[in-house]
């Protein structure tokens, strides 16, 4: 009865593990409550090799045993143990065979390293390793490695519109660069920092000079290393700044007119001014019956502050044109009166726009935001969080890819 069912595991574990050319000669349990499944050759099949997969006529010699981890049974840990041969592969020489059941050098199975790739897309690589009884470092490799098969193996479709976006990877202004398909709402690209030097192999590499000219619209902030790449590689593309990178500028302004205005009152003033900054800030549809009261009473008796507030609402009209002409009218009328305004912040602002203006108007005519990316930042910034942060950007950036670029995972045999 203990031989029959003996017969039954090994024959449902090589059915399993898909084994052709192997066999599984015997299931025991150890002292430590693990199942051990012991593989071999199965009489004289044929090998294939480890770096071609071509099937190789003569073996050279057998290694050492080896161990690999696979899927719990219940709760009992399974693992695997072979004796690797080296085949004489036509075309490689002398090479390690190629396991069905793991990849080269791996010491989980394709089937455990799937399930880790799969946890680990919602709980941190720490998380995961308790899970499945692992270290952390060994969740790191099976990430890593589903990563770059899934690199290799992803669809490449014609990009035409992207967002360009920096995300902070640890305190001290380090930063991150991520590029995003905003017609498939999927990340193309992670690059380790913000300089040209370091995404510029996103054009020449990922892209490639075939690729770029089939970019029509390029959206990012107004920052000059991005600029400046995509007008040098992306000739077709029209260059877009970002609407909530545009909104952000002038936000800012209002907040330093605030703060401006703030030094110059009283102590008595400061009581009814007070915590004003967001009340400011916010659109007008958005305010309570209490705030727009407010709201009220602080514009009639402060000048700079009416000034400012309504430069603010005014620019925002802007955004609902849909004639090219109309739009750079309103827009050349609002930084007029933003230069008479006798607002230092403001005329700050009219000049980083007049500096970017082409790419500002492109908006009426793309219609296009990195509203998608900003989300796609936050998704970013709760995978550090969950981690606690990332020692090194490589991990980082392996983490990124895995939970954020819709990855193909390695298929099993």
């Amino acid at each position: 009865m203990e031989a029959s069912f003996g017969m039954k595991v090994e024959t449902f574990l090589r059915k399993q593990l898909g084994l052709k050319a192997h066999t599984v000669t015997k299931v025991e349990e150890t002292d430590d409550g693990c199942m051990v499944a012991h593989i071999d050759r199965l009489g004289k099949r044929l090998l294939r090799c480890g770096v071609c997969r071509q099937r190789c006529l003569e073996v050279h010699s057998t290694r050492k045993e080896r161990e690999w981890r696979d899927l719990s049974m219940r709760k009992a840990a399974l693992k695997l143990r072979y004796r690797p041969r080296r085949v004489k592969c036509p075309r490689c020489g002398v090479r390690v065979e190629d396991f069905p059941w793991a990849e080269p050098w791996a010491r989980t199975t394709k089937a455990l390293s799937n399930a880790v790739a799969v946890l680990a897309r919602e709980l941190s690589w720490q998380g995961t390793a308790r899970q499945y009884g692992l270290n952390w470092k060994s969740v790191a490799t099976i990430v890593k490695r589903t990563v770059a098969y899934g690199l290799k193996h992803r669809r490449r479709p014609p990009v035409h519109a992207i967002g360009i976006d920096e995300v902070s990877r640890r305190k001290g202004q380090v930063y991150l660069t991520v590029v995003y398909d905003l017609e498939r709402r999927v990340l193309l690209w992670v690059g380790e920092d913000r300089t040209e030097e370091a995404v510029r192999p996103f054009f020449t590499e990922e892209l490639g000079k075939r690729r770029c000219q089939t970019l029509r619209a390029v959206c990012m902030d107004m920052w000059a290393p991005y600029a400046k790449l995509v007008r040098e590689y992306a000739v077709n593309a029209q260059l877009l700044f970002d609407r909530f990178h545009i909104v952000k500028h002038l936000n800012e302004a209002v907040d330093a007119a605030r703060r401006e205005l703030w030094r110059e009152l009283t102590t008595k003033e400061r009581v009814d001014f007070k915590g004003t900054r967001w009340l400011l800030l916010k659109n007008p549809w958005n305010l309570t019956d209490h705030q727009k009261e407010r709201l009220s009473t602080l514009v009639r008796w402060n000048a700079p502050l009416v000034r400012a507030w309504y430069l603010k609402e005014s620019f925002q009209l802007f955004w609902s044109y849909k004639q090219p002409a109309r739009a750079k009218q309103h827009l050349e009328k609002w930084m007029r009166s933003a230069m008479r305004s006798r607002l230092e912040p403001f005329k700050k602002f009219v000049r980083m726009l007049r500096s970017h203006l082409e790419g500002v108007l492109a908006w009426t005519r793309t219609r296009l935001s990195n509203g998608a990316v900003e989300g796609m930042n936050n998704k970013i910034k709760s995978i550090s969080h969950r981690s606690f942060g990332f020692r090194s950007a490589a991990n980082f950036i392996a983490a990124i890819y895995h939970c954020c670029a819709r990855l193909p995972l390695p298929v099993e045999a």
